[in-house]
């Protein structure tokens, strides 16, 4: 439904996903190899009777689950999966809904627990000052009485950035957005869980300082333990 003249999220996603469903039988349909190239954007566009735009959403969301690469200058192309797998992928991709609040949650303390113990091994000094700054910068906000979500959120994002491993670090990234507005939508850790949090944040800190990998993937574990318990509680 369009609201205001603009399309509803429900609408786009649904002619990106037609979208991608043409792509797919295009592909199919011209028998096209790994590293075979798709036409233009302005082709599609015209051939499928939608706009550019959401011909780029389309193969962004294609590409970012690597069933199509784009080159700068060159084109889209065909990715190395082969179209069999690829076939079975659009098909789990056209599945996936927008995650709700218990699945980011879940999502975020599974990729911390790991992130943790590698940003204790691997941490370096100006990795410290990092996460140092976000634990002070959020101990102000909270200790002033104001809203520290993002402070908060940005302490978790100097640890996942200290890991050494872009893949987990990228994932973080990608759900931290998301996690901030469900936050304040459901009103997540009143006051008192606030302050409870700079403790451990800073067990955490210490933990990666002195490079206790068990010791801080147990504290973090603790310190999730009232997020988890309170996300399984909304109704």
């Amino acid at each position: 439904m369009k609201v205001g003249g603009v399309l509803s999220k429900n609408d786009n996603e649904e002619i990106h996903n037609k979208i991608i469903v043409q792509i797919a039988e295009l592909i199919n349909l011209k028998n096209l190899e790994p590293g075979d190239k798709l036409p233009s954007e302005r082709m599609l566009s015209e051939k499928l009777d939608v706009s550019r735009s959401a011909v780029r959403e389309a193969i962004n969301k294609l590409e970012y689950y690597g069933l199509l690469k784009s080159i700068p200058q060159s084109g889209t192309f065909v990715a190395n999966i082969g179209v069999t797998a690829m076939n079975g992928m659009v098909e789990y991709i056209l599945g996936l809904g927008d995650p709700d609040f218990k699945s980011l949650v879940e999502t975020r303390i599974l990729l911390e627990l790991k992130i943790v113990k590698l940003a204790s091994l691997r941490r370096t000094t100006e990795d410290l000052v990092n996460i140092k700054n976000a634990l002070e910068a959020y101990e102000e906000k909270v200790l002033n009485g104001e809203d520290a979500v993002q402070e908060d959120l940005l302490f978790h994002l100097a640890i996942a950035n200290t890991c050494g491993n872009s893949t987990l670090n990228g994932f973080m990234l990608k759900i931290t957005p998301e996690i901030i507005t469900n936050f304040k939508k459901y009103h997540v850790c009143g006051d008192e869980l606030s302050v409870v949090a700079i403790k451990e944040h800073k067990q955490i800190y210490e933990a990666i300082k002195n490079q206790e990998t068990q010791k801080a993937r147990e504290i973090m574990k603790v310190h999730f333990k009232t997020l988890y318990q309170y996300c399984y509680n909304i109704k």
